[in-house]
C-alpha cells in the first residue's frame, strides 16, 4: 500500500486533525487519561484475562535506550557494526547449532552500550535454495547472539540485516501509544439522495457527537463522528480514510533511512559462511514433535521447498491433488489480503474450482469459488474493522468471531485465519481483545465439533521504507505475532509460519509474498488439511 493523505474535505469530522494538529493532537495525553470514546480502556477483565494480558505485554516488553533523547550520530549505524561466527573453523555437521555474534557500532565507530535494535537473520544455500530463520538473542550491551540450528549440508552463508535502531523502535513505541489515529477511517451515511461522509476509528478525540458501532456480541468497539443530518442507523460502508503526514520530528526522522538504517545489512568482520557435513544416518525422529507455535526455527527451505520441522509436507504440485484433498469439504478463510492470497492461488491453480460473482468490490470481497464436480466450496471474508480495505458495505462488515459462530464445523470444515496487519497502529491491547474473542469462538467451535480442522496464518514480514515503517513495520507485526503464537498455544489448532518462510527464503520481502512462497504457505496448510498416511 502507498500511504497518502486523502482531501481534507472528504471526512467531515476530520478538521481536528488537519487543521489544528496541537490543540487536538492525542500525545499531550497520558497513560492514564485518554480520550473518551476509547475502547481498549473501558475493557473490564476477568482476573484470568488481567493476569495473561500482563504476561503478554510483558513478554513483548522492549528494551529501552538510557535517558531520554539520543543523537542521531549515536545511534546504531549498520555500515560500521560487524558480526562474527564464533567457531567458523569448526566441523559442523547437520543438526548442530551455529552461534553468531554481532557487534553494534554507533556513526562515529563507538561500540554502542545497550540493546535494542531490532534485527532479522538467516542461513542459505542460494546453489540449493535453502534457507532457515535465526533465534536472535538481546545482551542488552550493544551485543547480540544469534542462534541457527544447521538443517542441510554443504556450504551454509550467514546474513543478518538491521531493521530498526534502537533508536527508531522507540518512535515507534511513542506513535504506538500516542498517535493510535495514524490512520483513519470513515465511513458514509445515506438517505435518499443525500449523503454524509465523517471519520470513525476505535478510538476518538471528544467534542463532537458519535455513533457507537461497538458489536453487541463481541465487544469489539467501533466509533464515527455523527453526521450532521442523517442517523446513525443510516450508515452504508466502511473505508480507509488516510495516513496522517508529519509524526516525526526533524531528528526523529533520521532515524528512518532507506538506504542507511532500514532494513540494512551488517557485514561479517571474518568468514560469513560454514561448511556443514551430512549426518552418518538419517534421523527421522526429529519430524514428530509436538507443534509449538514459539519454537525456533519451525522449518527451513530446501530446493525452494519448505519442510516443517514438526510435520510431514507434502508437496501439491498437481491441482489434482488438492480437489482430491478438498473433495466434499468447505474451506473458510478469514482475515486479511494475505490470506485472501490463498483463495487467489486456489482458484487459480484448481481448474474445477470456479470463482462465483458475487458482485463484491474487488480486494474486498467476499468471495467464493465452486468446484460443483468435487463438492468443494472456497470462501473468504475480510475480518472486521479497523481494516484499511477501499470499501466494505456495512452489511458485509463482520467480526470472526461471530462468523465462526455461526459455523456448524465438523470433519468436512476447515477453517483458516489471519489477522495482524491492520492492527499494527494501535496499542497492543486492542490486538490482545480481538484474539481473545475469536478465541473464544474457536474453542466453542472445537467443544461442539472437535474434528473441524483449524489453521492460523501467522504475520510475515515486508518491505520498509521511511514512511511504510510508521505504520507497518516489521517490528509491530513481530509483537502482534508474538502476543498470537502465545495466546494460540496449546490449543488444537495448526499453524503456517508464514513470518519464518517470509524471513528465509531469497526473495526480497513483501506484504504479500510472491508466488512460489504461498505455494509453501498452501502445501503447509493442505498438509495439516490432509495429513500424510504414513
Amino acid at each position: 500500500f502507498s500511504p497518502q493523505h486523502l482531501d481534507d474535505d472528504t471526512v467531515s469530522g476530520s478538521n481536528w486533525i488537519t487543521e489544528n494538529n496541537v490543540q487536538h493532537s492525542l500525545s499531550q495525553t497520558t497513560k492514564t487519561a485518554r480520550k473518551p470514546y476509547c475502547g481498549y480502556t473501558q475493557q473490564t477483565l476477568s482476573k484470568r484475562e488481567q493476569a495473561e494480558e500482563e504476561s503478554l505485554l510483558a513478554a513483548i516488553e522492549w528494551p529501552k535506550p538510557p535517558d531520554g533523547k539520543v543523537a542521531f550520530a549515536q545511534s546504531t549505524d549498520p555500515t560500521r557494526s560487524d558480526f562474527v561466527i564464533a567457531t567458523p573453523s569448526r566441523f559442523f555437521k547437520v543438526g548442530d547449532q551455529l552461534e553468531v555474534l554481532v557487534r553494534m557500532k554507533d556513526f562515529q565507530g563507538k561500540p554502542k552500550q545497550y540493546g535494542g535494535d531490532y534485527l532479522q537473520a538467516r542461513i542459505h544455500s542460494p546453489g540449493l535454495k535453502a534457507g532457515a530463520a535465526g533465534r536472535i538473542v538481546d545482551c542488552h550491551n550493544g551485543l547480540y547472539k544469534i542462534f541457527f540450528t544447521l538443517l542441510w549440508p554443504g556450504e551454509v552463508k550467514v546474513s543478518v540485516s538491521l531493521v530498526h535502531p534502537s533508536e527508531a523502535v522507540q518512535v515507534l513505541q511513542r506513535l504506538r501509544e500516542e498517535r493510535p489515529d495514524r490512520v483513519y477511517f470513515k465511513s458514509s451515511f445515506k438517505s435518499g439522495r443525500y449523503s454524509e461522509t465523517t471519520e470513525c476509528n476505535v478510538c476518538l478525540p471528544g467534542g463532537l457527537p458519535v455513533c457507537n458501532f461497538t458489536d453487541p456480541y463481541t465487544g469489539e468497539p467501533w466509533f464515527c463522528y455523527k453526521p450532521r443530518k442523517l442517523s446513525c442507523a443510516s450508515r452504508i460502508n466502511h473505508a480507509k480514510g488516510g495516513y496522517l503526514k508529519g509524526l516525526l520530528t526533524r531528528e526523529e526522522s533520521l532515524f528512518f533511512q532507506s538506504d542507511v538504517n532500514i532494513k540494512r545489512p551488517i557485514l561479517s568482520s571474518g568468514p560469513d559462511s560454514v561448511i556443514v557435513k551430512p549426518k552418518a544416518f538419517t534421523d527421522l525422529s526429529s519430524v514428530d514433535r509436538a507443534e509449538d507455535p514459539t519454537a525456533s526455527p519451525s522449518g527451513y527451505y530446501y530446493e525452494d521447498q519448505w519442510r516443517s520441522r514438526t510435520h510431514w509436507i507434502h508437496n501439491f504440485n498437481k491441482s489434482d491433488d488438492i480437489t482430491e484433498c478438498l473433495q466434499g469439504k468447505i474451506i473458510h478463510l478469514f482475515g486479511d489480503s494475505t490470506i485472501r492470497q490463498w483463495f487467489e492461488y486456489l482458484t487459480a491453480f484448481v481448474p474445477d474450482l470456479v470463482e462465483f460473482n458475487l458482485g463484491s468490490p474487488k480486494n474486498v470481497g467476499p468471495f467464493m469459488s465452486v468446484d460443483l464436480r468435487h463438492n468443494i466450496l472456497l470462501k473468504f471474508r475480510c475480518h472486521g474493522p479497523p481494516i484499511r480495505f477501499s470499501t466494505v458495505f456495512s452489511s458485509e462488515l463482520r467480526y470472526i468471531a461471530n462468523e465462526l459462530d455461526s459455523i456448524v464445523g465438523g470433519r468436512n470444515t476447515i477453517i483458516a485465519i489471519t489477522i495482524w496487519s491492520h492492527f499494527s497502529t494501535f496499542p497492543v491491547e486492542v490486538y490482545i481483545r480481538r484474539l481473545r474473542n475469536i478465541r473464544r469462538a474457536v474453542l466453542r467451535l472445537l467443544d461442539r465439533s472437535p474434528k473441524t480442522a483449524i489453521v492460523i496464518r501467522t504475520a510475515n514480514v515486508q518491505e520498509l521504507g521511511p514512511e511504510v515503517s510508521l505504520f507497518n513495520s516489521d517490528w509491530y507485526s513481530f509483537q502482534l505475532d508474538t502476543v498470537m503464537r502465545k495466546m494460540f498455544s496449546g490449543i488444537a489448532v495448526h499453524f503456517v509460519d508464514a513470518w519464518e518462510m517470509s524471513v528465509a527464503h531469497y526473495l526480497p520481502h513483501n506484504l504479500h509474498p510472491d508466488e512460489i512462497i504461498v505455494k509453501n504457505q498452501i502445501d503447509t496448510f493442505l498438509s495439516y488439511v490432509c495429513p500424510l498416511q504414513t
